[in-house]
């Protein structure tokens, strides 16, 4: 049985390949030479299993995407209360390049505008300018969970129509938010933004946030878990500039957008995702992007208004069980199953096979399952009779009454594994 999750996301990208709305960002050359068709999306849970489509091999600036890695790093290394000192946290309601800084203070209103990430960049501890760009892509790399480089021809491109960002820069040093060398700190910081990434990579990133800090394939803490939960609030009300509204209203997940065309959007406790397209809309974020995040979230039932408890294993237990002389595959469910614990059982199931005819599936531990683990479950269970497997629901709470697997059939129900007719 292969997994029907790369088929979904293909599904997505596909129902959006037709909007050709926006341009790519002209105001940096480089950007501005990007090919518009490309695209791809990459999904990666806090267990470490990670999917991608399309163009997922593409590699890309990653931009202010770089945005909330650097505030992370800027909190670990001076605290919540210093950086508060010269970083609000509030929305700006502007867009990214605006000059949101704070009346008599000089402080930025948050650190996802450029003014605040030339700030949070400032405030990584470094005895030189070139040793804080070396700790900012180490600390990107251990988010990525691979050595990632810098896109040169992406910085230096950046750095010669970068007269804005350098003028926040020597504003915020005349009211004493920067201590160093304005030109070395914005110098910095679009070095941050020219790290060359892919969706994967992204994915990645993003599924750290989402496991408190921890990156879900090397298992290193990278950030703890309280600077986590300060990241994800900002993206939250901050992560899209102004469209920070209507992006929490309709897709609702803490997210951050950068100019090349990439997202990425965190389920905190569940998955990363991320997607590309270079094509941007008026608020500088991408225009196909934006479409394929909405229904991502509205499909898997990512919005975070959306309440369910705590996902945890789907699995209590895989065994062979003999039923009057046959053997049996058992796989005895818990808890809730939403989108991440489906996909832990889905993929128990591709990576390890079941050797008999006869599948059963007991949900007397199973408390609720959500709409997207049902269509996800009807799927998986519908390739296994495909695959020639006899697959049975062992419900005798009632929790998945009536389960339409897609093709018109319903798989056989019986109140415990014992009552199974293996002789059918």
């Amino acid at each position: 049985m292969r997994s029907p999750i790369p088929d979904y996301l293909t599904e997505v990208l596909d129902s959006t390949r037709e909007d050709a709305s926006g341009n790519v960002a002209d105001y940096i050359p480089e950007l501005a030479r990007a090919n518009p068709d490309v695209a791809a999306i990459a999904l990666a849970t806090v267990e470490g299993s990670v999917y991608c489509v399309g163009d997922a091999e593409q590699e890309f600036s990653i931009q202010s995407m770089s945005k909330p890695f650097t505030y992370a790093l800027a909190l670990a290394d001076r605290g919540t209360e210093a950086v508060g000192e010269r970083i609000g946290v509030e929305p700006s309601g502007e867009a990214f390049n605006e000059i949101s800084l704070e009346a008599g203070t000089g402080r930025p209103l948050n650190p996802m505008i450029n003014a605040g990430a030339i700030a949070a960049h400032s405030l990584v501890r470094a005895d030189s300018a070139a040793e804080r760009d070396r700790r900012v892509l180490e600390h990107y790399s251990a988010f990525a969970g691979r050595e990632l480089g810098i896109a040169e021809e992406v910085f230096e491109s950046e750095q010669s129509t970068g007269h804005r960002n350098l003028g926040l820069g020597h504003l915020m040093k005349a009211f004493g938010i920067i201590d160093d060398d304005p030109v070395d700190v914005v110098n910095g910081y679009i070095r941050q933004c020219s790290v060359a990434v892919t969706v994967r990579d992204l994915a990645l990133m993003a599924a750290t946030l989402a496991n408190s800090g921890v990156q879900p394939v090397t298992g290193q803490r990278v950030v703890d878990a309280y600077a986590t939960r300060h990241v994800l609030s900002v993206m939250t009300s901050c992560g899209m500039y102004d469209a920070a509204g209507d992006w929490l209203t309709t897709v609702g997940i803490p997210a951050k957008s950068g100019v090349a065309g990439g997202i990425i959007g965190v389920l905190p406790g569940q998955v990363g995702v991320a997607v590309f397209s270079p094509r941007l809309d008026a608020h500088g974020n991408s225009a196909r992007g934006i479409r394929m995040m909405e229904r991502i979230s509205r499909d898997l039932g990512m919005h975070l208004m959306e309440a369910t408890r705590p996902s945890r294993s789907a699995i209590r237990d895989h065994r062979v069980e003999t039923v009057r002389g046959e053997d049996v595959t058992v796989y005895e469910l818990q808890g809730d199953l939403v989108f991440v614990s489906t996909e832990s059982l889905i993929r128990h199931a591709v990576e390890n096979p079941p050797t008999t005819s006869v599948v059963a599936f007991d949900m007397h531990r199973v408390d609720e399952i959500s709409d997207v683990a049902k269509k996800m479950s009807a799927e998986a269970a519908r390739r296994m009779k495909l695959d020639g497997h006899r697959v049975v629901l062992i419900d005798p709470n009632e929790v998945l009454p009536s389960f339409d697997l897609g093709d018109g059939t319903t798989p056989e129900y019986f109140a415990s594994v014992a009552d199974i007719d293996v002789g059918r």
